[in-house]
């Protein structure tokens, strides 16, 4: 195995627990309060940087230390782990380096808020790379496992309801313009948020396709992170526009 992690067992099953705890301080943290970034920017948390370099910058280690870390495992070249590969990367190559540039947004983001972001993807890498690689096991049995390819499924499912939903999103803006709209239609019809809901079903399906802890922790800690910010977006709307479709829900069609 190459020289790079020097890691036991035990030391990522510790700092997956602790990413566990981070995402019930999130729950409870973004259940009071808003991070301020995006329609809830403001200028009392320090300096800021351009969104989109925020965006960068915060996203970054979910792909290149994800890449680094995942290179160091004993079963990097297995069939399964570079599946799994393919599908982080699909996913953080797109929403780091493309997405940002797609926004017609000048909005600014705190350098705390990148500066935590950064913290959160390093650890989220290390736990997932390095148990998808060396520390799991996928045998190339894994390859015929319903888990596998359901997981793979909610995943893909919840990748293209993200990307349609950001992309009607940045579709409401002319050049040039900065304001914002009603969403309406597909998904909008039922929920303030499908974008959010589509983050959430992709990782729910990542912990399904690799039926580990680490995809478990990363599943939790992203619907506590956006779950109440969807909540809080919702509200929002309410609050500013009064023709603004009184069924609507905030995440999930019909409930919340």
């Amino acid at each position: 195995m190459p020289a790079g992690v020097g890691d036991t067992p035990e030391i990522h099953r510790l700092v997956t627990w602790i990413l566990i705890g981070l995402a019930v301080v999130t729950l409870i943290s973004t259940s009071v309060m808003t991070a301020p970034y995006g329609r809830h920017t403001s200028k009392s948390w320090g300096p800021s940087l351009p969104s989109r370099w925020g965006w960068v910058l915060m996203e970054t280690p979910a792909v290149v230390v994800f890449c680094w870390i995942y290179m160091q495992g004993q079963h990097r070249f297995e069939t399964v782990p570079l599946i799994l590969l393919g599908l982080w990367q699909f996913h953080y190559v797109q929403r780091t380096y493309v997405f940002p540039f797609r926004t017609r947004s000048e909005k600014r983001m705190p350098v705390f808020v990148c500066a935590m972001g950064a913290l959160f993807q390093l650890i989220n890498a290390y736990i997932n790379a390095r148990w998808i690689s060396h520390w799991g096991s996928y045998d190339p049995q894994w390859l015929m496992d319903w888990r596998l390819w359901l997981g793979a499924g909610m995943f893909l499912a919840g990748w293209a309801i993200n990307f349609k939903a950001d992309a009607m999103l940045i579709a409401l803006r002319e050049p040039g313009e900065s304001g914002y709209k009603i969403p309406r239609g597909w998904l909008y019809e039922y929920v303030s948020c499908p974008n959010y809901l589509g983050e959430i079903l992709e990782w729910t399906g990542w912990a399904v396709a690799t039926w580990s802890l680490p995809g478990l922790a990363f599943a939790l800690y992203t619907a506590a992170n956006i779950g109440p910010r969807a909540r809080s977006n919702h509200r929002w709307y309410q609050a500013t526009f009064e023709d603004y479709p009184p069924e609507r829900k905030a995440l999930i069609p019909f409930l919340f």
